[in-house]
């Protein structure tokens, strides 16, 4: 816990100094000469009275800590059940960010006015642990930790996918507050230092109310520059002094290991199995079907469990029905069940998401139809099977013998003749007299793994997006200008035009393009709404491809070997972008 811990830390401190927090840097600072100023108290000494304006010790002032307090508590909460508690309140994604705008601009008004601040903070002296003094500070805390926005790193991608999948353990709260302490450290600094000049400096209490006049301007002038968008065009302008920290943080082993899934308490003997091996070994007990919210392909939903497939040779499949890695792989899995299901082999199809998107029990039921999937799949909305089966990949394939241990493990696509084997051996291995027919792999009819070199997949929306290489950033929950580029790197990608981001997507607006080098024979775009995308790449003829529906991979190009190219995509408006995927 305590490394967990640490990483957190230091992805957050690496995040706290970062061109994203720019923003937040004016508010934190005159937030923090917002508090009462410190009465001194006169002597006598003979018969004048001596005012020890300049030797009196200030009070404590508790004001920095509790905004700080507030920002942690916030920033942690909406951060991982964010959407999960806008969607049992019923109210829109924007709610959170519009609510931390209201609470700015109220908090600059109570500033320049004081009655009206002494009526916003009114509400809060019933409470019995909330000192009189300053005591709106934690709530202004509050709302900032909705407008606080950082950088995106690898620490703060797996919270957010982990918040964005529900997939929320000890494990990631523990990184997720964390990670929020180190990108608030740098704000107590600037809230401090407003505090300590506003007990210290002579000119502030001087001119007190001036200086609270001008402070409260600039929160509101501020609330109305992040409303507008118009922060980012600082942000913008400045280089990413963080990235190469980000990138080295990123690499690190140890960071990758911690980051990875939690381990399932009945998971922990698979480690004996080495994924993609040949050789088939022993590595514990299957561990069961847990957290499922639905089955499909099962007589009245009832679930599968691993208890009941004793006897039979079993193979687990994990996957995401967009995920064109998955959907290459579903015609060998369909393959297999028709030739080896009669002789004692069982298929149970997993299905974790990826995307929010992916946890509707509509799309995965469509998507199994379409796929012509006929045997049993649970929904692992929440992948407390897939942390149980300490798995890390879409696809991914654990292959169970008779007596229920696992003996084999394959992350990801190909193999396909290795793992038929491997099923093959188990079957005879429960029934030395069962006659085999042919392997059935040559004969399937499937896209092909991408050659070495593949450009890997690419995502578009902002939790997981690594290789945007163009000008404009992602910011969520904003409309975003952005530049093509003009000399795209390779495995890179650049959007253009005005793009409304999300976490996990982004949503076209009436001049929207993307820009992707890559080096693949076919391209698979994962896109949602109503409407057209035109494909052009130098050279070939343009592509139109019509787009309909819940989110789906359209193939955008099918060329007869691995190439590099440069493809330039052109959307109308309304279609939901998530990822790019190669073959």
């Amino acid at each position: 816990m305590l490394t967990l811990a640490f990483i957190g830390l230091v992805g957050g401190l690496i995040t706290g100094v970062s061109p994203c927090v720019l923003p937040m840097l004016p508010i934190i600072f005159f937030a923090g000469t917002a508090g009462k100023p410190t009465p001194q108290q006169p002597r006598a000494d003979g018969d004048v009275l001596v005012e020890e304006v300049e030797i009196a010790k200030p009070r404590r002032d508790f004001r920095p800590l509790k905004i700080i307090a507030g920002i942690v508590v916030s920033f942690s909460i909406f951060t991982l059940a964010g959407s999960v508690i806008l969607s049992a309140l019923g109210l829109p994604d924007s709610f959170l960010r519009w609510g931390g705008l209201t609470v700015l601009t109220l908090v600059g008004l109570g500033l320049i006015f004081p009655a009206l601040g002494h009526w916003i903070e009114k509400p809060f002296y019933r409470l019995p642990k909330i000192n009189r003094n300053d005591n709106g500070a934690f709530v202004l805390g509050l709302g900032l930790g909705t407008l606080y926005v950082p950088c995106a790193g690898p620490v703060l991608a797996a919270i957010t996918v982990a918040g964005a999948t529900g997939n929320v353990g000890w494990r990631t709260v523990v990184l997720t507050v964390s990670f929020a302490i180190g990108a608030a450290l740098p704000l107590l600094i600037f809230a401090s230092a407003g505090s300590r000049i506003s007990q210290r400096v002579k000119a502030y209490r001087d001119h007190q109310r001036a200086f609270r006049i001008g402070g409260g301007i600039v929160m509101i002038l501020l609330a109305i520059a992040l409303a507008f968008n118009i922060t980012d065009v600082i942000q913008r302008s400045l280089p990413s002094y963080t990235s190469g920290l980000e990138k080295k943080v990123a690499e690190n082993k140890t960071v990758q290991g911690v980051l990875a899934p939690a381990l399932g308490k009945g998971g922990q003997e698979l480690a004996k199995c080495t994924p993609g091996a040949a050789e088939l070994a022993t590595c514990g007990a299957a561990p069961e079907f847990t957290g499922t919210q639905k089955w499909f392909n099962t007589p009245g939903g009832k679930p599968v469990t691993i208890a009941e497939l004793k006897g039979k040779v079993v193979l687990v499949d994990f996957w995401a029905y967009s995920c064109i890695n998955c959907q290459r792989a579903t015609p060998h899995l369909l393959a297999w069940a028709k030739a080896y299901q009669p002789l004692g082999l069982q298929i149970v199809g997993i299905h974790s998401p990826e995307f929010a998107f992916e946890k509707s029990a509509g799309n995965v039921e469509a998507a199994i139809r379409k796929e012509g999937i006929t045997y049993p799949v649970g929904q692992d909305n929440n992948l407390a099977t897939w942390t149980e089966y300490r798995n890390q990949y879409w696809p991914a394939k654990y292959l169970i013998d008779a007596d229920g241990a696992v003996r084999a493990i394959k992350f990801g696509e190909g193999s396909y003749a290795q793992v038929e084997n491997q099923i093959r051996q188990l079957l005879k291995d429960a029934d030395p007299n069962v006659q085999l027919p042919a392997p059935v792999d040559g004969t399937v009819q499937a896209d092909t793994v991408g050659a070495a070199g593949t450009t890997p997949e690419t995502y578009l929306g902002y939790s997981r997006s690594t290789n945007l290489q163009g000008a404009g950033k992602l910011t969520p929950n904003k409309t975003v200008a952005f530049g093509l580029n003009s000399a795209q790197p390779d495995d890179t990608f650049s959007l253009g035009g005005s793009w409304q981001v999300g976490t996990q997507s982004v949503t076209s607006t009436k001049t929207s393009q993307s820009r992707l080098n890559f080096n693949a024979a076919k391209v698979f775009h994962v896109l949602s709404g109503e409407g057209t995308v035109k494909v052009s790449i130098p050279g070939l003829p343009d592509k139109t491809v019509k787009v309909s529906g819940t989110p789906n991979a359209y193939q955008l190009a099918d060329l007869p070997s691995q190439q590099r190219h440069t493809m330039t995509v052109t959307y109308t408006p309304g279609l939901s972008a998530f990822t790019y995927s190669f073959g």
